[in-house]
């Protein structure tokens, strides 16, 4: 699966990725939450029309491949929750104390 993964958080039990295509085109985010028994838990948000239901166990099978050698689907330590929806904005404090939509 030809993707990239652009890292926009981390903290020190998680991490927060926008998933891209090879042309750099966003279609979904990741959440990853490391459990403090050495589970992962993700949540994948796909854009509307980005991928079938039935292309998703391969995205799940690229992630975990390229971003979670140390745990597996297979093996039980690694579960996700799927969603489907679409981007309404970025909301950020604009530094008066107001928050406004980025897009």
């Amino acid at each position: 699966m030809d993707l990239r993964f652009v890292r926009t958080l981390r903290t020190p039990s998680s991490e927060r990725f926008l998933l891209q295509t090879a042309a750099g085109k966003d279609f979904a985010a990741l959440e990853l939450h490391y459990l403090v028994d050495h589970r992962v838990a993700g949540t994948l948000i796909v854009w509307d029309n980005a991928i079938t239901d039935q292309d998703a166990p391969n995205l799940l099978e690229a992630i975990d491949e390229m971003l979670l050698p140390e745990v597996s689907r297979h093996e039980g330590n690694l579960s996700f929750t799927v969603v489907r929806g679409q981007v309404i904005g970025n909301f950020a404090p604009t530094g008066d104390g107001h928050v406004d939509s980025a897009g």
